[in-house]
């Protein structure tokens, strides 16, 4: 007998309603919940493929431990004692830095890896964090703090209402979005047309989003920066700089002038590949447009220098007074962020209150970047002790981090590591313990980290589809019993995790004067949360703490958990809306224009101008049906155009004799792979591309479909030593390569 039940898609961050039919136990199908109040019934094929995601009979359903060399199935308290001897000697002796933290994409996709991994690093005391933000996003987080004071505020382009949207490095009808959560984002942009707005690409390919349009930019990847600063240029020149309300809001706009100086068209021109009149009809209609919207995403992040480019998208959208403004881009306001304080100046951000220990690499955001990962583990020097133990969550830096191979023997050097992982992939398969989550039919879901980014206010939750299997372990108990076992707490009740949490986090609430429970007690109002769990009740905390919330009764008709799941659905909380001066917590309280780490890059941009590029360079890709090297085992999400293969120009490959459909060895500063060519006009002279997460080649392994068609590691190309210099984000983007023509069929 067949039922149906809703669930939040947690496979990208667009974060579409479905609506699962479930047979006993197992998802037989999934389609879009029309009744959503988010995404309106839109699917793609990634949650179509739900159910084939959910029920992959290579996802581990029992622990594994490591005995004689070799990981054999083990009970769970098996596996906790395993880790608490593991991990627990390591900080005994060497200190907590010694044990590194390394988390994955998937945890922003989960209620655990959302609710726990802050309170493990808190638990260890180690500086040693690693995750995916810094082959990714960490860009934005930085410029973010510089200009306002919080690394997660990120303003999102108001889609819905916007008249004209500039778009670089993106490609959202194959990524769904990035930081910019928007079910349905293809049918956004086409709406925007409809009315009468235009959009504009620059990508140095011709992806589905640069064909849908008014115009495309090719752009020489790695230039983006150098493009955005000659806009910026042209507005000041020519007059168009118009804050409009921004004006009392912002601070240094006489030295963003004279620091925009150089940054002429004709000196950019050649070393981006654009014409000086483009450039200024881009500047003119951005300035012209009422409104519009810039908006920059992992292809500005992820090349030499993303965090002036993730600078320079807000400073095209305050210089031309779109931030915080409707149609421009906004500040999201979820339902369970923090009671807004009131506006006025904070404590700001700052970068690299400590270094890493080989490199030097300062941190960001309280990490540092994954590039360095391997030679922490590998490299012995006198300051402080190697990492010598690693805690990783939902992460395969062996393939999505640079020079792989590197990393995996460095790995395997580690006195004791453990995963949480639901499969055995290339890299837990170096742990002495694997920790499996059960599949998402079996996890509650609510998006904390991406309703912060969303396209509109609005806030829901979904508890499990389908009840936990025996034998398996919710994922929220995983984390809570593994921050117990690793912090000398081993055997505790893994409630004592939330209780401890909501126990802070009230104690602070009452004693904020601006929070709706000021001055009350922290046990009563403990007492009356709900919830069946305490991953539920801090949901419910969250709520009714937060900007929506009924404050424990303060505001009769505000949100809480129960409110929440009345609604299953969702609830509409209504467009985004201007929020400046609250969001800001620069130590003046106003938007910095130029902040001093930026102003001190900038020279190293102004040199790039000369720079050209001797040969071919390499740049990603992304595909619908994928996300990263987590979903490459699941047949229906794999051929078709998600194929591995090197994208090239029919020019370039008539030079080199490349044949399409023919192998081609692809080098680069950290090693070579071989790959299946693919000869196609979508990619400009002098650029190739391969997509990244691929290379499922490695022994040890249990990814039996992955394995078929394992493509090659893109990242093993790249030796980890390019890196922004501000953000410590890896270079992926725009690296130097060399070719050659292998002749043989792929």
């Amino acid at each position: 007998m067949s039922r149906s039940a809703l669930r939040i898609c947690p496979l990208c961050e667009a974060t579409c309603g479905l609506t699962l039919t479930v047979d006993g136990t197992r998802v037989t199908g999934a389609r879009g919940d029309r009744d959503d109040v988010f995404s309106k019934g839109f699917i793609c094929p990634k949650g179509a493929a739900f159910g084939a995601v959910d029920g992959d009979p290579d996802r581990l359903r029992t622990p594994l431990v490591r005995s004689g060399g070799e990981l054999r199935e083990a009970t769970w308290e098996e596996a906790f004692d395993t880790v608490a001897a593991g991990i627990r000697p390591v900080v005994e002796r060497y200190g907590p830095h010694a044990v590194g933290v390394v988390l994955g994409n998937p945890n922003v996709h989960t209620m655990a890896g959302a609710l726990y991994p802050p309170v493990l690093l808190a638990g260890l005391g180690t500086r040693s964090l690693f995750t995916a933000s810094t082959v990714d996003q960490m860009p934005k987080h930085v410029s973010s703090g510089l200009l306002y004071g919080d690394a997660n505020a990120i303003p999102v382009p108001d889609l819905d209402r916007t008249g004209h949207l500039l778009l670089i490095g993106a490609n959202p009808l194959e990524s769904n979005g990035s930081l910019c959560t928007a079910p349905d984002f293809p049918g956004r942009l086409k709406a925007l047309r409809a009315r009468g707005g235009t959009l504009t690409v620059v990508d140095p390919r011709r992806t589905r989003t640069a064909k849908l349009a008014d115009r495309h930019i090719a752009i020489r990847p790695g230039t983006d920066a150098l493009l955005l600063a000659a806009l910026a240029h042209v507005l000041f020149e020519e007059d168009l700089v118009a804050l409009g309300d921004l004006a009392p809001h912002v601070r240094g706009l006489d030295d963003l002038r004279a620091a925009t100086e150089e940054f002429t068209p004709e000196g950019v021109a050649a070393a981006c590949d654009v014409e000086p009149a483009l450039i200024r009809t881009l500047a003119r209609e951005l300035a012209a447009a009422d409104p519009a919207a810039v908006y920059g995403r992992i292809g500005s992040c992820t090349v030499p220098h993303g965090t002036l480019a993730s600078w320079l998208v807000d400073i095209l959208n305050i210089l031309t007074g779109n931030l915080d403004r409707p149609g421009g881009v906004l500040f999201p306001q979820a339902a369970t962020d923090r009671t807004p304080r009131p506006a006025g100046p904070g404590h700001g951000f700052r970068l690299g209150r400590w270094h890493s220990r080989v490199g030097r690499h300062p941190e960001a955001k309280g990490e540092l970047p994954i590039s360095a990962l391997a030679e922490e583990i590998d490299t012995a020097t006198e300051e402080g002790e190697p990492v010598r133990a690693v805690i990783a969550v939902a992460a395969n830096p062996v393939l999505s981090a640079p020079d792989g191979d590197r990393l995996d023997k460095a790995l395997a050097s580690l006195d004791f590591m453990v995963s949480v992982d639901p499969y055995l992939n290339e890299t837990s398969r170096h742990a002495d313990v694997v920790l499996p989550p059960p599949p998402p039919s079996q996890s509650p879901h609510h998006d904390f980290a991406f309703n912060t980014l969303a396209v509109r206010n609005q806030v829901r939750y979904t508890r499990p589809a389908v009840p936990l299997e025996p034998g398996r372990m919710a994922e929220t108990e995983i984390m809570a019993r593994l921050i117990l076992a690793v912090t000398g707490l081993h055997g505790s009740e893994p409630s004592a995790v939330d209780d401890l949490v909501i126990g802070q986090t009230l104690g602070k609430a009452v004693r904020e004067e601006h929070s709706p429970v000021h001055g009350r007690d922290p046990r009563e109002l403990a007492e009356q949360l709900t919830g069946e769990s305490g991953p539920e009740k801090r949901l419910d905390m969250m709520l009714r703490l937060g900007p929506y919330g009924d404050g424990f009764g303060a505001r009769p008709d505000g949100l809480s958990l129960t409110v929440l799941l009345a609604h299953p659905h969702g609830i509409d909380l209504g467009p985004l809306e201007s929020r400046l001066p609250q969001p800001l917590k620069t130590p003046s309280g106003a938007v910095e224009l130029l902040p001093q780490p930026i102003a001190e890059d900038l020279p190293r941009l102004r040199r790039a101008m000369a720079e050209r590029p001797d040969g071919l360079v390499l740049v990603g890709r992304r595909h619908l049906r994928s996300n990263n090297s987590w979903m490459h085992n699941v047949p229906a999400l794999t051929g078709g155009t998600n194929r591995c293969t090197l994208h090239l120009n029919p020019t370039d490959a008539a030079r080199l004799d490349v044949r399409d459909g023919a192998d081609v060895r692809v080098k680069g500063a950290g090693g070579e792979v071989v790959a299946r060519a693919e000869v196609t006009e979508d990619v400009r002279p002098g650029v190739v591309s391969l997509p990244h997460g691929w290379g499922h080649d490695r022994p040890g392994t249990r990814l039996g479909h992955a394995s078929t068609t394992p493509g090659v590691n893109v990242n093993q190309l790249l030796d980890g030593s390019l890196l922004d210099p501000l953000s410590g984000n890896a270079v992926l983007n725009g690296i130097p390569v060399e070719l050659t023509a292998l002749g043989r069929a792929g």
